[in-house]
């Protein structure tokens, strides 16, 4: 949907929603309108006289004014069970709605305090606390006397039940009866599975909708989505929003572009200095990118901010992990969690330290409980299926590693690893599938063709793993692991050598030269080239002597250029190397003389001959 052009009633909006939810005591609902009303702020509106500031006290019955003007100041110092007694009484819609809300408050509070494991957060064993409350606010629901604000809390206690089926219809009930309240969209969001479910929901014509649905695209990571509609409500009036740009960085984020959401953040950074929110995905960037300078400053910075925030806890600790002091770190992301049992970057983060650690089952505790706060949060998914992986528990890492691309189905990590785990299974086709489909959808870590070529390989399919290493190696210098690389030309060599094409052999066998591993390997390979092409030519040479008339044809067809190799450079390595080959032939037949005189062996031989030594290992694996 169109945001409105007329920015005024989203203005009157705002403000409406900010008195009722002030009211009720929705503080962190209030901070959001209020941060969308500041950026707003270009927008007049007049203030005297104004029907969002005649409401301030409706909903309150005179008689009960009072009773609700204390019970709201408990509420605020976090008094709950004294705010819910003096409201008991209550039948007004305000101080109805707050009895309810310092009740569930209350409850939740305590099952917090009195949770003697603090690393299980799921609500469902603990139903028993929230009966009473979920049975009143059920029948009152039947009979429809339960407003937007009530129908919120109705789903909150029932999302935390996991009844999710329910919890949904009761959220849009709340949204349709109260657009402004953005706590309910909120909620509603992780209970969206996808795109076609987004646009089947009942939503109200609201200009809240638009944010909801960029919002929900970048939850289900469908990026492009989100970022077309923010920057839609960026053009046309919201660009000073400061949760608008948060969002686009986030959503610049998972689609890798690391630069431009660390800019962003940056920006967001000096326009609100003293701003928490979302500062440790800013702070996983800098991580990413290995920037522990501004690691360093940013943790500084938050913990004069406030040193008691989950935000904080989480930023502290990935500098101390980006300075490998993993201990520190695992300390800091618990204290996170002390103050937020359901904090989710807090959960995953430790996971990710404690298989820094070789604890694996710690970070599979860890991993098992960033799931059950968020089930879309696919780094936990992966850190499982990795987990899995190192106890070699195969079957549950592919369980795993599925899950992790279903949620990323065009991460090519995702794929890489669900290929290697169907490997393990002996799924062949599958694996290949995986590969390809990584390798089509844009192979972030470049391991893909090579996974892809050696799979062909071990399968005896030598036919088609040569396209694949050919590819793989058409440019070199984007591959990390050199020792897949040198894998690569070696098999690449050996393959031209069987089938005789010689030059291209000799190109490959003389890139190997460059590797130490593959050096020995590599000249015993150039030797039976000058062995072939020298029995070649005598070939040659004879029959031309019994054929004197074909003399002047070529002994030896023109080869072509091997694929993904320039012709001139080709031609140029292959006029230098001949020289060094006839070099080399030369010393290896001194060497076989010499063998055939001397009685002492092979380590004299070393030692007399030009050629240097090389020290192998009795076995080489190339994924070393």
């Amino acid at each position: 949907m169109d945001p409105p052009v007329d920015l005024k009633v989203v203005k009157q909006d705002i403000l409406a929603g900010i008195v009722e939810c002030e009211k009720r005591c929705l503080l962190q609902c209030t901070k959001w309108l209020a941060e969308l009303n500041h950026g707003l702020g270009d927008t007049p509106v007049e203030l005297r006289g104004n029907s969002a500031f005649e409401n301030v006290h409706s909903g309150i019955e005179a008689s009960e004014y009072d009773s609700y003007l204390l019970a709201k100041s408990y509420f605020l110092v976090r008094e709950y069970d004294r705010s819910a007694y003096f409201t008991r009484n209550c039948l007004s819609p305000v101080p109805k709605f707050l009895h309810l809300y310092a009740t569930y408050m209350s409850k939740e509070k305590k099952r917090l305090d009195n949770m003697t494991d603090s690393s299980v957060v799921s609500s469902v064993s603990h139903a028993k606390d929230f009966a009473e409350l979920l049975s009143i606010l059920r029948t009152e629901h039947s009979k429809d006397s339960l407003d937007g604000y009530c129908l919120y809390l109705y789903g909150v206690i029932l999302k935390k039940l996991d009844l999710n089926d329910i919890a949904v219809r009761v959220f849009v009930e709340a949204i349709n009866a109260e657009p402004t309240l953005w706590s309910a969209w909120l909620e509603l969001a992780p209970l969206v599975n996808d795109k076609r479910m987004l646009e089947g929901l009942k939503l109200p014509n609201h200009w809240m909708k638009s944010i909801f649905e960029g919002y929900t695209y970048i939850e289900l990571f469908q990026n492009d989505e989100g970022i077309k509609i923010f920057e839609n409500l960026q053009k046309n009036g919201f660009g000073k929003c400061i949760f608008i740009p948060t969002l686009l960085a986030i959503a610049y984020s998972n689609k890798r572009d690391v630069d431009r959401s660390i800019d962003i953040f940056q920006h967001l950074q000096s326009v609100d200095p003293y701003r928490l929110d979302n500062l440790d995905s800013y702070s996983n960037l800098l991580f990413v990118k290995d920037m522990k300078t501004e690691m360093s400053h940013l943790a500084h910075k938050v913990v004069e901010i406030n040193k008691y925030s989950p935000e904080t806890c989480c930023v502290v600790g990935n500098y101390y992990s980006i300075r490998s002091d993993h201990y520190k770190a695992v300390m800091y992301f618990q204290r996170a969690l002390k103050l937020n049992p359901r904090y989710l970057s807090a959960w995953t983060l430790m996971g990710h330290e404690f298989m820094e650690m070789k604890n694996t089952n710690a970070a599979i505790q860890s991993y098992r409980q960033a799931v059950e706060v968020n089930k879309r949060d696919f780094r936990a998914w992966y850190g499982l299926g990795q987990a899995y992986e190192i106890l070699k528990m195969t079957f549950y890492s592919l369980y795993y590693y599925k899950a992790a691309q279903q949620l990323r189905p065009y991460d090519s990590r995702m794929l890489v690893a669900l290929g290697e785990t169907y490997e393990k299974l002996n799924k062949v086709a599958d694996a290949l599938k995986c590969y390809q489909k990584a390798y089509n959808v844009g192979d972030i870590e470049g391991v893909a063709l090579y996974s892809m070529a050696k799979l062909y390989e071990k399968q005896g399919e030598t036919e088609k793993a040569i396209p694949a290493f050919l590819k793989f190696c058409s440019d070199e210098k984007l591959i990390a692991d050199k020792a897949s690389l040198c894998h690569a030309y070696m098999t690449l060599g050996n393959y031209y050598e069987k089938i005789e094409d010689l030059d291209k052999a000799s190109y490959f066998a003389y890139k190997c030269l460059d590797y130490e591993e593959m050096k020995r390997e590599a000249e015993s390979l150039l030797k039976s080239i000058a062995n072939k092409r020298a029995h070649k030519a005598t070939t040659s040479a004879a029959a031309t002597a019994a054929n004197p008339s074909g003399a002047g044809k070529s002994t030896e067809e023109e080869k072509p250029t091997p694929e993904g190799v320039p012709a001139e450079t080709y031609g140029e390595d292959m006029e230098m190397d001949e020289t060094n080959l006839s070099k080399r032939i030369e010393v290896a037949m001194a060497e076989e003389e010499e063998e055939q005189e001397e009685e002492a062996g092979t380590s004299e031989l070393a030692e007399s001959s030009d050629m240097p030594e090389f020290h192998m290992e009795d076995s080489y694996d190339v994924n070393e």
